[in-house]
């Protein structure tokens, strides 16, 4: 599948100096990685400057670690995990392989401590990860600005010490900021061994110069030099540490033109019609499974091996909308990357396609919607062990970051074994690419809204807390053969109509579901996200795990909710107590 779309347009002019200064070991660390094609987009450029401690002894293996291994390890982490997701795991292991270290070598009074500075460049945004006293700065037009505070506690005018840095403690407490970035801007990292020594009208004024110089001679590249003066200016100033510095100027940031993408898309042409019988690229196909004005569905063979798939094809009623072409060709790069025996498995073609389409495994069985209607009061046991498996696929896509976003019986199938697997990518967000600017206006609800949260309708805002409620309303109808709300949440589009909804309890419906069960189902149901569960594994726990104070709820709540028949039973049940005592 062509990628083409996520590539980025970013340029970036760079220079770096490092230098030991005055001490005999430079215990300084940098490095800087502007990759080319899909990582650039997918994950960004990158610059980052580490200053080993000293006092600590393995101050120089620290600083290099931290750069060295942030630098692989960053881009190593899944395209579709945000950057914050990505370098806060990254830093996190790196701590505490730093302090773990340090503690091995406690006896000998060494250990592994560097602070830490570095700045992601991603579409049009920079996030900033600091830890310690190193320092980035930024100027833009006539704005000079320190992007970061040093982490250092006074004990005198004279003595000080860092309060934070990489490898001093188990648990890492990180500085994150994320800023807008504009073509022109200039950033400079430093070490203390620079910063300290050079005042901040006169580093301000170096790269102003480095700027005036760029913008005329944007073909030579005198960054590193104004690096160099840096340095050489802070010796002057008797600088007494390492001194080591970056300047990344953005020369261009990624944006296209909707005409161009929209080129861009349509290089591969929609399919021709599709009949049995056909062949397309080396796949006959055999059925057609699934028709809407969207997409079509086709069980398809593999002539080459006799392997049968599933082919997903756009419609044509969106061939001249770029919005739609573009989520279609995500779909098959999203579901790629979900690798979960509950999900759905994206098939790479192993031929050049001459047309737009993408394969998947093919799933011989039926529908949840099919199985709930076959099965109208089915055995609790059977409904919880199908819904564990649909909450494992759904933790595969949140451990992604993504989320599905259109979670309902109709995209969950149940192979002949009754093992489910979650289907359609179709609506997913994955927030990694959601961070890449996209001048595609995308459409607002993406799922069905009988299956929507109320924020995801109303506000078009989805997290893992609207996936419970999904959740909610699937298990609700696997247990009861009936949508919640009376099925009103199909025509719900404003606050008004969300606060006249009613829950009816899942054991008013079917007698077997425990009422600790119903007490997880209301939670998940919650209109306001915040009285939901946090995630999907919390849910999980709670239809299979009784609950007392969902009980209680529910005895409180019939007792409100049906007072006269609560008392005629209660008097029931004294009477036939107080005959029995007659008798014997």
């Amino acid at each position: 599948m062509s990628e083409w779309h996520l590539h980025a347009d970013a340029k970036f002019t760079v220079g770096q100096r490092s230098e030991a200064g005055v001490k005999p070991e430079n215990e300084d660390a940098i490095g800087i990685r502007i990759p080319e094609g899909p990582l650039l987009s997918n994950k960004g450029a990158v610059a980052i400057i580490a200053d080993g401690v000293s006092a600590a002894e393995a101050g120089k293996e620290a600083s290099e670690t931290c750069v060295r291994n942030f630098l692989y390890d960053y881009y190593s982490t899944p395209e579709t995990w945000g950057v914050k997701k990505s370098t806060t795991k990254v830093l996190t292991a790196l701590n505490r392989w730093l302090y773990g270290q340090g503690r091995h070598f406690i006896d000998a009074g060494k250990g592994y401590v560097s602070t830490l500075s570095c700045i992601i460049f991603k579409s049009q945004t920079a996030t900033i990860f600091h830890v310690g006293d190193s320092r980035i700065y930024r100027l833009r037009g006539n704005e000079f600005e320190q992007l970061t505070r040093d982490h250092t506690t006074y004990i005198s005018d004279n003595q000080s010490y860092l309060a934070r840095a990489m490898g001093l403690d188990v648990n890492l407490d990180v500085d994150c900021r994320v800023l807008d970035v504009e073509a022109g801007d200039l950033f400079l990292l430093s070490t203390d061994g620079i910063h300290d020594f050079v005042k901040s009208k006169d580093l301000r004024a170096v790269m102003e110069a480095a700027q005036a110089h760029q913008s005329k001679d944007p073909e030579h590249n005198s960054l590193e030099d104004y690096c160099q003066q840096l340095i050489e200016f802070a010796l002057e100033n008797n600088s007494n540490d390492n001194l080591s510095c970056q300047l990344v100027r953005v020369d261009a940031l990624p944006q296209q033109d909707v005409n161009d993408v929209t080129q861009k898309l349509t290089e591969l042409p929609f399919p021709p019609y599709l009949e049995e019988g056909m062949i397309l690229d080396g796949y006959r196909i055999e059925k057609e499974l699934h028709a809407s004005n969207r997409s079509q569905l086709y069980r398809v063979i593999d002539t080459e091996t006799d392997k049968v798939l599933t082919m997903k094809t756009p419609s044509v009623n969106y061939e001249d909308d770029p919005a739609y072409i573009e989520r279609f060709v995500m779909e098959s790069w999203i579901g790629s990357r979900i690798q979960n025996p509950h999900v759905v498995k994206v098939v790479e073609s192993t031929r050049r396609k001459s047309c737009l389409y993408y394969l998947t495994e093919y799933v011989e069985g039926i529908t949840l919607e099919r199985w709930i209607n076959e099965h109208p009061k089915p055995h609790i046991e059977e409904v919880l062990y199908i819904f564990e498996q649909v909450i494992k696929g759904v933790r595969a896509f949140h451990r992604r970051e993504t989320l599905h976003q259109d979670l309902k019986p109709g995209n969950i199938m149940l192979d002949r074994n009754g093992e489910a697997k979650i289907i359609d990518f179709g609506s997913c967000h994955a927030k990694g690419i959601a961070e890449i600017t996209s001048p595609i206006e995308q459409d607002g609800i993406l799922g069905t809204a009988g299956y929507s949260s109320p924020e995801t309708v109303l506000e078009f805002k989805s997290s893992i807390r609207s996936e419970v409620f999904s959740l909610g309303v699937i298990l609700y109808e696997m247990l009861s053969g009936t949508e919640p709300y009376n099925g009103k949440l199909n025509h719900c589009r404003t606050k008004q109509s969300y606060s006249k909804l009613r829950y009816t309890p899942t054991y008013e419906l079917n007698p077997l579901v425990p009422f600790w069960i119903d007490g997880a189902i209301q939670k998940a149901m919650s209109l306001d996200p915040m009285d939901r569960h946090q995630d999907v594994s919390e849910l999980l726990y709670e239809v299979q795990h009784p609950n007392p104070n969902y009980k209680k709820q529910n005895k409180a709540a019939l007792i409100e909710k049906n007072p006269v028949v609560f008392w005629q039973v209660l008097s029931l049940v004294l009477f036939i107590a107080f005959c029995v005592a007659l008798y014997f």
